[in-house]
Parts: structure tokens; sequence; C-alpha cells
């Protein structure tokens, strides 16, 4: 009894943080310089005044602030996110046309990120100091350190322009195969130059972490007392070590969901991937606030959802902390 109430206390703080980000998102946008009204009137070359109040009358702008806010919150109660200025489309429809292929490059990102960083650190840990040690340590520091946008333009680069092992761009051809493995493969091989830039940041960043932490614990009483027991090497360093050190690279993971969805409006923008990222960098540039205010929820409950989930991985990892938190 005691756990649901805990874990129903967080899905209630969930739903006040998403309820929050939602508010600020929507005064925040309202604050922004530029009318979209005005914007759209100008390339309608339909500039009279009759016209612009009837733009503004149609998608609810002639309310009061507060009006505008109140009508969109029971709007979003019911997953109504509103219409699309531009495209005249319900907002839900354009960002669930979208979704799928961010969510296939953030996880692939996120997936080879945490395998790759955890492999790379429990590899340097092993022999600190050493030859493999400085290289992993190097490497690490120079993914951490080299801008995304560079890292995917040189890659567009050196394995679309100069070898021509990988596409560039898109997220299929022009012409994709009806569906199946064709269909898989195809998006696979569209999908390394960005999931592999996205993640490289991140690889970095859980790699020397997860050296860090190996270290830390190893010089700890318990892992003496193991290897003390008479248990081997790799048991030490599997049971007690590795585990142990997980506990912060989980959180640091969690943390950095939302650095990652927030990363692939820039990947997503430079590789021509048709996700939310590039929807909400369109979105901004044509004064699509509505799209944008859908594109800004979607990805906070993603963050929200993926900080619950974080939640649950550490009792996973540490029994002793299950629900005790």
């Amino acid at each position: 009894m005691v756990k649901l109430d805990r874990a129903a206390s967080r899905l209630v703080k969930a739903v006040a943080v998403i309820l929050a980000i939602a508010c600020m998102n929507f005064v925040l946008i309202r604050m922004a310089p530029g009318d979209p009204v005005a914007v759209m009137a100008g390339e309608a070359a339909m500039t009279d005044q009759a016209y612009l109040d009837e733009l503004r009358e149609r998608f609810g702008l002639d309310r009061p602030v507060h009006e505008q806010l109140l009508v969109y919150l029971g709007n979003v109660a019911t997953l109504d996110f509103g219409t699309s200025y531009r495209q005249g489309r319900p907002v839900a429809d354009i960002i669930l046309e979208r979704l799928p292929a961010t969510l296939v490059l953030t996880i692939t990102a996120f997936v080879i990120s945490l395998a790759l960083g955890i492999t790379a650190g429990v590899i340097a840990a092993r022999r600190p100091g050493g030859w493999v040690d400085t290289v992993v340590s190097t490497l690490a520091l120079a993914f951490y350190a080299t801008p995304l946008f560079w890292v995917g333009l040189m890659a567009i680069l050196l394995f679309s322009l100069e070898l021509g092992w990988l596409p560039a761009f898109g997220m299929h051809g022009a012409t994709p195969p009806a569906g199946g493995f064709a269909y898989t493969a195809e998006v696979a091989r569209h999908l390394v130059l960005p999931a592999m830039t996205l993640g490289l940041f991140y690889t970095g960043v859980y790699a020397r972490l997860t050296r860090a932490q190996m270290l830390e614990v190893q010089s700890q009483d318990f892992v003496r007392t193991a290897r003390a027991k008479g248990l081997t090497e790799a048991r030490v360093e599997r049971a007690h070590v590795l585990r142990n050190a997980l506990l912060p690279v989980v959180t640091m993971a969690g943390v950095q969901a939302g650095h990652l969805v927030g990363g692939t409006i820039l990947v997503e923008t430079v590789f021509a991937w048709p996700g939310i990222g590039r929807l909400a960098f369109n979105a901004l540039l044509q004064r699509d606030y509505s799209v944008l205010l859908g594109v800004f929820l979607v990805t906070s409950t993603m963050v929200v959802v993926i900080n619950l989930l974080t939640d649950l991985v550490y009792g996973l990892i540490d029994p002793r902390i299950r629900f005790e938190r």
C-alpha cells in the first residue's frame, strides 16, 4: 500500500510538472517577438485591417492572454493541441506523423551512447594510467568538446560525399521499399550518421563518468572484502564495482535525456531527418506558435516520463533503494 501511495504521489507530481511547463511555454511563446497573423497576412499580400482581425478571431488571438491560456489548457486536457496556423491541420496529427522518426533517432542514439560509454569507461578503469586509459580518456574528452553540428557536417563530408558509404539526408530514399526488412534496412542506413552524431557527445560523458565511478568504488572497503573472500576479479567487477558505479551514470542518463531530445533539433536539421525537432525549427521560423507549443509539450512529457523510468531503474540496479527514496 505504501509503495502504491508513493508511486501515485510521483505520478501526481509528474502531472503537476507537465501542467506548469505547459503554462510556462504558453506565456513565453506569447511574449516572443513577432506576430503570426502579420506574417500570414504579409505572405498572402492581404494587409488590410479587416483581414487581420478575421485571422485573429479565427485562431482565438483576439482574446485576452489569460483566456487564451485557459482555453489552451482545457484543450490540452482532451489531447487537443489546436490547429496549425500555417497548415490548417490539427497539431496532434502533425506531431504524430513526425514523432516516430524522432523516437527512432533518440532511442538509437541513447542506447548507442550508453552502451559505448559504459563499456569504454569500464575498460579504461581496469588499467588507470595505461595506454588504453589514455586513449579512451582522450577520445571521451574530444567527443565531449566537439560541437554536434561540426561532427554532423564532417560525417556527411567523409562518409557520404568522399567515401559514398552512407546516405547524407532524409529517413529513406525517394522511392522507399513498401515495407518489411527492405524498408527497415533502408531506414537503418539513413539512421547511422545522425544517430552516431547525436550520441557521440553523450558517449564521452558516460565514458568519463563510468571510469571515475569505477575507480572510486574500487577503493571502497566492501570491494576489498569481496576480493579477500576469494571472489574472481570478474565477479567483483560485475557484482560489486560496476553495479554501484552505475547509479550515478543512470542519474546522469535520466537528466541528459532532456538534452538528447533538445539535440535532435540540430541533428534533424543538419541531416534533414523528418522528426519533431526539424518540425519545431520550421515552426519557429514560420511563427507557427500552435505547432511550437505542441512540440514543446510533447518533448517535455517525454523527459518527465524518462525521469520516472529512471526512478524505476534505480530499484532494478540496487533493490535497497526500491521505493525507499
